[in-house]
């Protein structure tokens, strides 16, 4: 039987959209910071040979170049302002919250509530910074040795160095602010938006090749069948759960015996979302990314590296298979589900599984249960992000197109529509509220409005 909130969201309209005014106000404002987001990609920064720039990017779009352009919304094919994208803060989030888990006085700093969330956003905000000047001197570097720039020098390293980490630093502030006073979370939505906006010519130049001759008619159908495939497939394992049966025993409140209740602990399949793959490619992207824009100046170790770890060579595909698997076991059981700190939960609520001791026994039942889950999570994570390069590599497709965009995409759409629909059922619980209260105050009203008759 559907629940009160399940029959709610399904009675939704447009005209209870237009009634949530709060929400519309949420979703402009969104809107808005994005759009600053879309125009700042076009900025570039000084000292910067376009020319040479498209030049060099036309060449590179279909290998690495073209990853690192999706990534940041074509702003590294233009060298806009945030060429280095929201990636440098991510990094320092997982890198963080690794570090949380493996440091016994972040972890107790993470315990503390407001102010240890606090303090740790601090450190991954000096993380931030030190991993975007790394990439950036790095990127300035690069673009001087390929000849990507005007005027070399000191002064174009530090304007360029400025400027990217500047730059990272506003689209940290704008996914803050979009987090909290917009729809969906904001570093999320950055990145959707920066993918979403190059899909659009990159649709355009597969049907042109296909209309020149250069792809065949069955290769654009395929792609576009295995499009819709992973999407679909996306979608299921995404929703996937695993949900646990949970009992409570009877308690006695004064005179009055209860009767236990019983719910589920759910457990995604997949309990890291996208964290996995886009920390293995956050790692892939390191070594290369300093030499895409050097023009083949680098030395013979880097030069090794890229001949082997490719887009589409086996080393390549094997490093991001094994790396996905293992941030999607090492994420799961360190931050996003540690099993003895759900037991603990459990046992402090009187909560236990029916047929398991609770405490260590318990959590020694839902470590055996997540493993499991995780085998399948981690498999479909490697799937998903190997098959487009794969099929990309063998089919010659001439843009990028990578599973983890794909992950980005599905898993930001699903929890944004979600976002949407508890404000819409938060403003029909208050309008029911309201309702009710009105009722319950002009009942009053007409009470007292009513007099008995005076006797005489």
């Amino acid at each position: 039987m559907a629940s009160a909130a399940e029959q709610m969201a399904a009675n939704m309209s447009w005209s209870a959209f237009g009634k949530a005014t709060e929400l519309r106000q949420r979703i402009l404002f969104t809107i808005g910071l994005l759009i600053i987001y879309r125009i700042g990609t076009y900025i570039p920064v000084p000292g910067i040979d376009a020319a040479a720039l498209k030049e060099f990017m036309d060449q590179a779009q279909q290998g690495i170049g073209g990853m690192l352009s999706m990534f940041t919304g074509g702003a590294l094919a233009r060298m806009g302002l945030f060429a280095l994208g929201i990636m440098p803060y991510i990094s320092a989030s997982i890198i963080v919250q690794l570090m949380t888990s493996l440091v016994p006085s972040l972890e107790q700093l993470k315990k503390e509530g407001e102010q240890g969330r606090k303090k740790i956003n601090q450190y991954t905000r000096y993380g931030t910074v030190l991993l975007a000047t790394f990439q950036a001197i790095a990127l300035a570097k690069s673009l001087e040795a390929g000849s990507l720039v005007t005027q070399g020098g000191l002064f174009f390293q530090a304007g360029a160095v400025l400027s990217l980490v500047g730059g990272t630093m506003f689209l940290m502030w704008l996914g803050e602010q979009i987090t909290a006073r917009g729809v969906g979370n904001g570093i999320s939505l950055i990145i959707f938006v920066g993918i979403v906006a190059e899909i659009p010519a990159a649709t355009a130049q597969f049907l042109s090749q296909g209309r020149s001759g250069a792809i065949s008619p069955a290769v654009i159908i395929g792609v576009t069948i295995m499009v819709f495939a992973v999407i679909a497939f996306v979608v299921f394992m995404e929703r996937a759960l695993r949900k646990i049966h949970i009992q409570y025993p009877r308690r006695q409140v004064g005179m009055k015996v209860y009767d236990g209740g019983s719910s589920h602990l759910p457990i995604k399949v997949n309990p890291a979302g996208v964290i996995p793959a886009i920390f293995a490619s956050a790692l892939l992207l390191l070594p290369t990314t300093i030499s895409t824009f050097s023009s083949g100046q680098s030395g013979p170790v880097m030069s090794a590296i890229l001949a082997y770890f490719g887009p589409g060579q086996p080393l390549y595909l094997i490093f991001y298979a094994a790396m996905t698997i293992f941030f999607t076991f090492f994420y799961t059981k360190e931050v996003s589900f540690k099993v003895d700190d759900v037991a603990d939960n459990l046992k402090n609520q009187n909560g236990f599984v029916p047929g398991i001791r609770p405490g260590k026994k318990t959590a020694e039942y839902l470590d055996y249960v997540v493993t499991r889950l995780l085998v399948v999570g981690s498999a479909y994570l490697a799937a998903v992000v190997l098959l487009p390069s794969i099929l990309r590599s063998q089919f010659a497709v001439p843009f990028y197109f990578g599973g983890t965009s794909v992950l980005i995409v599905v898993s930001v759409t699903m929890d944004t529509i979600n976002q949407v629909q508890s404000h819409l059922l938060a403003h029909q619980y208050e309008g029911l509220i309201e309702k009710s209260q009105l009722r319950g105050g002009g009942g009053k009203r007409r009470a007292r409005g009513r007099r008995k008759p005076i006797r005489k």
